[in-house]
């Protein structure tokens, strides 16, 4: 018996980089304590005025089908949001609800690629980008950013692959880096996107955890709004993980794609899950805030961190929740230097060739445990790499 076609298209060959992550859980299986700085979970629990409202709602009787774009007062909560950050006015037939921002990215693929053509993606890149577009049939294709640059996407290396192309998938502030892109960056972009007529995918599930500068949403670019589809979530900003509720906002001929396909997959998001994230977006910004906090202390803490260090270079991250380390001086690349870390000191980290090959030296931290545990997770990082650096 074979399996589908699409499916081993969509697997691909070879590791999915998450090996590190892979062991610092089987050591933890086994009672071995391991400062775990791999996944992008908060070190708290959802809310309990959010869960007492999904309760609520639930008790209520909201657990039947909910057919459609999601609950009408929800995508109006979403779409008044959207337009109150962005100034682009956005209506609720813009707006359609999804099991996650992954479901978001997913169905946004599903409806604009066919079989045959190419979906561009910025390396480095978040896990599931390039399965999510070879899922669809089309061949993914990874647009190389640079170190040196601050892995801010350059107009020219997009424009250079953007034959047969009909989708770009950006993410800022960006995972695995940090990185915000810049106006600069998204006007290049943007041109790039109208001269090529493409459809740009963009993935802005951390825009309330901004650090350094400011998220613009590429959408309010001139004549973006016509031809971008922006991916959000409650996820990070209201530490819903687990809840799976996100969205898309897009023009009204992909949103209605998006719930045909939606009928035929995941027909609906459970109706107390929905009125757990309304009640959610009304507790408002300084809750988002309070949220994001944690992050934007622990950024501090690794900038302290690492200040009086010759050798290795933090990159310049001006969002979510990770810094990414640049640990080429020690001679090992990323993946040797997380294993060796893991072995040595019991402190797991992503190496930045789980995410593409541009981060190749380099490693993604997670600041996702406490200040303290924080803290001395990388002096201990710092030390260990010093030592490599004299044996390496």
């Amino acid at each position: 018996m074979k399996l589908a076609q699409r499916v081993t298209h969509m697997a691909g060959h070879g590791s999915d980089g998450w090996e590190i992550y892979y062991a610092a859980r089987d050591l933890r299986a086994a009672g071995v304590q391991v400062i775990n700085l791999t996944i992008g979970e908060h070190d708290v629990s959802t809310d309990p005025a959010i869960l007492g409202a999904m309760y609520e709602s639930a008790r209520a009787g909201n657990t039947g089908y909910t057919i459609g774009a999601g609950k009408p007062v929800l995508r109006r909560a979403i779409a008044e949001r959207v337009e109150a950050r962005t100034g682009v006015r956005t209506r609720p037939e813009n707006v359609i609800v999804t099991p996650g921002g992954q479901a978001a990215l997913f169905a946004a693929h599903m409806v604009t690629l066919d079989a045959g053509c190419r979906g561009l993606y910025c390396d480095p890149y978040y896990a599931t980008y390039p399965a999510t577009i070879r899922a669809t049939g089309a061949t993914d294709v990874a647009v190389p950013t640079l170190p040196e640059n601050g892995f801010q996407p350059e107009p020219d290396a997009i424009a250079s692959l953007a034959d047969n192309a009909r989708t770009l998938l950006i993410n800022t502030p960006n995972n695995p880096t940090g990185v915000v892109y810049s106006r600069a960056t998204l006007e290049g972009i943007a041109r790039v996107v109208l001269d090529r007529d493409l459809w740009l995918i963009s993935d802005e599930v951390y825009d309330t955890q901004i650090w350094s500068g400011e998220h613009l949403s590429p959408r309010t670019l001139p004549g973006m709004a016509d031809r971008t589809i922006v991916i959000g979530s409650l996820s990070k900003s209201h530490a819903m993980t687990g809840s799976r509720i996100g969205w898309l906002v897009a023009p009204e001929e992909i949103v209605s794609a998006v719930a045909d396909l939606a009928t035929n997959t995941t027909y609906g998001i459970p109706g107390f899950i929905m009125d757990a994230g309304l009640f959610a977006l009304g507790l408002g910004s300084d809750f988002e805030v309070r949220i994001g906090a944690p992050f934007r202390r622990r950024r501090q803490i690794a900038l302290d961190a690492f200040a009086g260090s010759n050798k290795f270079r933090l990159v310049p991250s001006g969002g979510a929740m990770f810094v990414m380390l640049d640990v080429r001086a020690t001679g090992l690349s990323g993946f040797d230097f997380a294993s060796r870390l893991l072995e040595a000191e019991r402190i797991a980290v992503m190496p930045g060739e789980s995410f593409g090959s541009a981060a190749a030296g380099h490693v993604r931290i997670a600041m996702t445990v406490s200040d303290d545990a924080f803290r001395d997770a990388l002096t201990r990082l710092l030390a260990f790499a010093e030592t490599l650096t004299v044996t390496a």
